[in-house]
């Protein structure tokens, strides 16, 4: 199954839930009605702590979430084919031509008994006639487009041979081999030093500018959401609590949540100051909280918090933003600082 370009967005996942079995024959929802959109030549950062919901909506927009124990609701579509009611063989086609991903941890990854070359024409061929020797040299070109040094001998090497940053650039190499349409980046300078972390950035960016490519950049780091992002999603107990363009949320965020990871940033001007923190942890999709799910550790939350759940409704005024939060209109909260 190839995908049909449509005028629409590239990426469309609407009211998007996840749940698993739980105790007592009672589902836990890890993800809870998530909708965004990424269209062509966008990068969207969907931020958040770990436990947030980020990594699992992007496997399930991949189609990596097994059904059942897994029971996935609402609609994800790519190029308009909506992707729930695929079939495996569909599924098979679309994931590595038309779908990419760079998963977190390269080690595990990456298949540790073949090659570094093998794991990269393996996809060529799954997708595309081509032969052992074309598919070599297309190996070695998409290495050397990552910066991988010496990529004529690195293609005969294994990922354990190999540092962690060049694992990481081989993982976006086989992301890339095949000119995906959507590509989605799951904390992909994880592990990385500063250096890398930038190349790796700035190929992302190019990748998106020239050749049109959708992008959906999962990260801890505002930092890098800031740096890279034409839009963002922030994830919190699985519910997205406020979206928008990257620059405005940054600068006036108006949920409390986003506000406090601004705040939780270390700061070189700060260092004889007591690092402000978020309290408390996400708490678990067994458990969710009652009324909105941040209440429990909100410096802003009163007694109506803990018992209506806000819609992620737009701001007054035709804004591009949203925000999931109740007294978002009363509050004046800190941004990032510039």
């Amino acid at each position: 199954m190839s995908a049909r370009r449509t005028t629409g967005p590239v990426l469309e996942v609407e009211h998007l839930s996840v749940s698993f079995p739980g105790a007592g024959g009672r589902r836990s929802t890890a993800v809870r009605d998530v909708s965004f959109t990424i269209g062509e030549g966008e990068i969207l950062g969907m931020a958040g702590e770990s436990g947030s919901g980020k990594s699992l909506t992007a496997l399930s927009v991949m189609g990596l979430v097994p059904r059942p124990p897994a029971e996935i609701t609402g609609a994800i579509r790519f190029d308009g084919t909506g992707l729930l009611q695929l079939r495996p063989a569909q599924w098979e086609k679309l994931r590595g031509e038309q779908l990419g991903m760079i998963f977190q941890e390269p080690m595990t990854a990456l298949d540790p008994v073949f090659t570094v070359g093998r794991q990269l024409t393996e996809t060529l061929q799954a997708h595309r006639r081509m032969t052992r020797r074309a598919a070599r040299r297309d190996a070695v070109e998409m290495l050397e487009a990552v910066g991988i040094p010496l990529p004529e001998r690195r293609v005969d090497e294994y990922p354990h041979q190999l540092s962690g940053g060049m694992r990481q650039r081989v993982m976006i190499a086989i992301a890339l081999i095949c000119s995906p349409r959507l590509l989605i980046a799951d904390e992909p300078t994880t592990a990385v030093d500063v250096t890398i972390q930038a190349q790796i950035l700035e190929l992302l960016r190019t990748l998106s500018r020239d050749r049109g490519t959708a992008v959906l950049l999962i990260t801890h780091d505002l930092g890098v959401v800031a740096e890279l992002c034409d839009r963002m999603v922030t994830l919190y107990a699985g519910e997205a609590l406020e979206a928008g363009p990257v620059d405005d949320v940054l600068r006036s965020p108006q949920h409390p949540y986003t506000s406090g990871l601004l705040q939780a940033i270390p700061r070189i001007e700060d260092r004889h100051r007591v690092l402000q923190t978020i309290p408390g942890r996400v708490p678990p999709p067994s458990a969710p909280p009652s009324g909105c799910v941040f209440h429990p550790r909100c410096g802003h939350a009163t007694a109506e918090c803990a018992d209506r759940r806000p819609e992620l409704d737009p701001l007054p005024g035709g804004s591009a933003r949203l925000v999931r939060c109740g007294r978002s209109a009363e509050l004046d909260l800190p941004g990032a600082r510039r």
